[in-house]
Parts: C-alpha cells; structure tokens; sequence
C-alpha cells in the first residue's frame, strides 16, 4: 500500500466527506472528490513536464491545503518528498535540496524570496512551480498544468521504493537524509492503526508542521474519510479555540506547546469533549505536565516515540494503557512512552548490543518494517546506527516486567560529573514539577573541579516568579546533591528546532564558546 492509495480508498467511500478546511483561509472546505481531482491534475502536470516516479520534488509552503494537495499530487506521480520546513533558514533548506538532490520546486507564494533564492543555488532544480498565484520564480501550478490534462498514467510501486527523505532534527549536528519506502510507511500505519482509534468522521488539528510528523500523521486520515483541519501557527489559544470550532478528535503536538497551552489562563475556558486522542511528540514529556494535561484535556492524552529513522511510532501509549478498570491514572504508565507496537521489535540493549534486564536502563533499539533502509548518500553513518542486528535510537530507556518503556535520557545528553553519570531529563521532570516552570533544561557546563556541572536553564511561566536557590534546593531534596544543579539560568525562551525540539546543542555552545571541548 502507498499513501496515494489510502487517500484513494477514502475518496471511493466516502467522496463526498470533507478532506481538508483550511483555518487560516477563513474555514474554506475541500471534499474528497474535489481533493482528488486536484491531485490527478498535479500528477498530469508532473508526468507533462518529464516529473515522475523517483523525482525529488521540495515543498516549500505553510501548513495548507495547497500544500496537502501538492503532497497528494506528488504521491500520485510516484515522487519522492523533500519535506522543507519553511521555518529553517534558506541556506539550510539549500543545503537540503542540494544534498538529497532536488529536482522540482513546489513553492507557496509567501516564500517567493526564498523560492527565487533556492532555484538559484541548487544546481540541480530544473524548475520551480508556485501553488497560489504566478510568481517571480516560477509559474501559478494551475497554469503549469493547465496543457497537461491526461498525462499521468497511474504508477507502478515496490514495497522498497522510496516515498521520502525526511531529513533527521539536527540536534546533534547536520541533519541527515532519512530515507523512507512505502513499506516502512505502511509499518508505521499498520501500527498506529493497531494502538489508536481511527474511526469514521475523525477530524486532525493539523497545527505542528507538515514537514515534521503533522504531515503523515493527517494521511492516517484518509482511508476511513477524515477530515484534516489546518492551522499554519502554534498559537495556544488559536488551538485551544479551534478544537470545539471543528469538533477536533486527533491533535499532535510537541510538549514545548502543550506546556504553552497549560499556561494560558484561558486553558480551562473551552469544551474539548470532542477529542480521543491528544497526541504528544518529538520529545520526552514532564510527568506533572502530562497529569495536569489529563485533567485538563480529560483522558486522551496519548503518545508515540519514535525517530524520523522509525518513523513515529516505536512504542505507543493510548489513554487505556494508562488507566485502570476503575478510571483511575496509573502515574507510572502514564509517565512512560507505552508498549513496543506490535509491527516492531524492540529491546533495551547494553553498549555490547546484550539485552539488559528489565528495570535496568540500556539503550532503545528496534528492529523491523519500520525501521528506514539508511540515510541517503550516508554509508558511515548507517554503518553506525545498526550494529549487533538493530537500529539504535540514540535514547536511553527502561523496561518495566510489563513491557512499558521509560525514557531515560538521550545517550549523548549524559553528563558526567565528579565520576558520576547523571541524565539531565530526570532533573528536567523534577524542575518541570515546580508550579512556576513552563519548561527546562538541563546541561553539562565546564568546571575546575567536577569536569562538568549541572546547570538547569529555565524558563517561568508568564508572570511568575521563582529564583535559583529554591530550584536547586527542589532537585537536591528529590535527587541528592550529585543530580541538583550547581546553578539556574532564567531565559525568556529555550533554544528550539523549527519542529519544536529542544536544542541543546545550542544551549552548550553558549557555556563552552572558546573550550578546546565541548560535550556532544
């Protein structure tokens, strides 16, 4: 199965069920049938101007149905995505397009800037095509197809062709090319369609960018006839008021916006009985946040860890696994990332690639349709991720007797101070816990006598107040003097990637600036 052919199904049965309303283009509304006549009229273009399958074709557009609808075209003609986050800087997308050879364009209007810039320096982009209107750097996409009507004949795909090069968060350095096949997308559909509900007349707040998860996850949608409504901004209350507007039942949203949310004095203002599944992402969540979210939000908050390298969804966590036959919350299920998925293999591996005992932290590693072949035009670094027979997500985690993985930190975030190993994210969920914290992190900075020390850097909720010697004496009566911070920064915001993940490697390069080392 191909995306295309999800979306398909969906217009067969339910043809006339509304595919896409777009907020920010005052609510207007696709149906199936018109959404997918748009996208054999993209596919016409692709085919009539030499486009098809196995073309590297970049997207460049806000959260939107035009953008969707590109998507959907490109599927149609066998073509591979580029997700461009148009939240990056123009050099960095250039360098994107240049590295996973990009061929073709797609661009919406307000980035003709930066559409005109990148036709200029990737050698290999033929053309560039603007989705809404005629532009300086390429033609309106209706006039582009406008003598190609006919062209496309439908495509033939192996379960091993390539849908996608997501490219990695670059967290840690240079982002690489994530490739993805139809097979590993029908993994991470099959799995999430064995661990949520997908029910008809299902509605997506599509708010976090296309270009991360928000994108696949609204083409779970398709088969059953849901509905994808689309935000292009995060704004707190913007979501907050749209989730009763459109009856919203599924939303994904990174924790740095849910803690964005949970702030807001109008969180408690708005009827969200509509929703079933309050997914949370990207990165790991604070257990105190996720418990005010359930009351808040009610039970559905749900989570899926997973990697671009496998995509979304590794383990999984619906709001049944965490709660009791008495409706109760289970802290210590809701705290952890779910289950293994049952289209996965996965295990807690020591640095040996020896499979650790449960309760004891090692490595999340998983094998499986899922995972990705590699990353492209990148041997060495494929080489690295999948020794002793697994792929290795770079995360530290703990398995419980009942199968529920925690996780710990991430294998590089690790600080080692005085001779002690202590992950940061165990003194983040600590600092997160105090009323006045919207969000946290926690690094390794330099020091004469420990190698490295503790710095938590933080940043309050609007108007509230908190100073260092309070946060410090908080961690050290839950987690000893070893884990407590040495010292608090406050900052008015965190350092963030475009898809909302924290940066740490950022956050480091401003206390080692003019070290011979820094922490990786």
């Amino acid at each position: 199965m191909r995306i295309i052919d999800y979306f398909d199904n969906g217009v067969a049965s339910y043809p006339d069920h509304v595919a896409f309303i777009d907020i920010d283009a005052g609510g207007t509304r696709m149906r199936y049938r018109q959404a997918w006549a748009a996208s054999v009229d993209i596919a016409d273009g692709l085919h009539g101007h030499g486009y098809g399958k196995g073309s590297h074709i970049g997207i460049l557009a806000p959260n939107g149905t035009p953008a969707f609808l590109a998507l959907l075209g490109l599927f149609r003609a066998g073509g591979v995505w580029l997700p461009i986050n148009p939240r990056n800087s123009t050099a960095v997308n250039v360098d994107l397009l240049t590295r996973f050879d990009g061929e073709l364009l797609f661009y919406h209007s307000s980035y003709e800037a930066e559409a005109g810039e990148i036709l200029s320096s990737v050698a290999g982009i033929r053309a560039a095509v603007c989705l809404d209107r005629a532009g300086a750097a390429g033609p309106a996409l209706a006039h582009w197809c406008r003598d190609t009507r006919g062209s496309h004949r439908p495509v033939a795909a192996a379960r091993d062709d390539l849908v996608t090069i997501f490219p990695t968060g670059g967290t840690t350095g240079q982002s690489k090319g994530v490739m993805m096949t139809h097979g590993n997308i029908q993994a991470m559909f099959a799995n999430f369609y064995a661990h949520f509900r997908y029910y008809d007349d299902t509605c997506h707040l599509v708010v976090a960018p296309m270009t991360h998860s928000a994108g696949l996850l609204g083409c779970l949608h398709f088969a059953r006839g849901g509905t994808n409504a689309i935000m292009a901004k995060a704004d707190p209350l913007a979501i907050m008021r749209a989730i009763p507007a459109h009856r919203v039942t599924h939303l994904f949203l990174p924790p740095t916006v849910l803690y964005m949310m949970l702030a807001s004095p109008a969180v408690r203002d708005f009827d969200y009985s509509s929703l079933q599944h309050f997914l949370v992402g990207a990165a790991p969540t604070s257990l105190e946040k996720l418990k005010e979210a359930v009351a808040v939000f009610g039970p559905v908050m749900s989570e899926a860890f997973g990697q671009a390298e496998a995509p979304a969804v590794i383990a999984a966590k619906a709001p049944w696994d965490y709660l009791d036959r008495d409706g109760r919350v289970d802290e210590r299920r809701l705290h952890s990332v779910g289950r293994a998925c049952v289209h996965n293999q996965v295990a807690i591996l020591d640095d040996d690639g020896v499979e650790v005992p449960r309760g004891q932290p090692g490595e999340i590693c998983v094998r499986g349709d899922l995972v990705t072949p590699g990353y492209y035009r990148n041997e060495q670094e494929t080489a690295k991720v999948r020794t002793f027979g697994w792929h290795h997500t770079g995360d530290i985690g703990v398995m419980a007797d009942d199968g529920y993985i925690t996780i710990v930190d991430r294998k590089k975030d690790m600080i080692i101070t005085g001779g002690f190993n202590v992950f940061p994210n165990e003194i983040e969920q600590v600092l997160s816990a105090h009323p006045a914290v919207q969000d946290c992190l926690v690094i390794g900075v330099p020091d004469e006598k420990w190698g490295e020390a503790v710095k938590a850097v933080v940043q309050l909720k609007p108007d509230a107040q908190a100073d260092a010697a309070e946060l410090i004496a908080l961690a050290k009566a839950k987690l000893g003097g070893v884990k407590a911070p040495k010292s608090v920064d406050f900052v008015d915001d965190l350092p963030r990637s475009p898809a909302g993940k924290a940066l740490k490697t950022e956050l480091r390069a401003r206390y080692w600036q003019g070290r011979a080392r820094a922490v990786n």
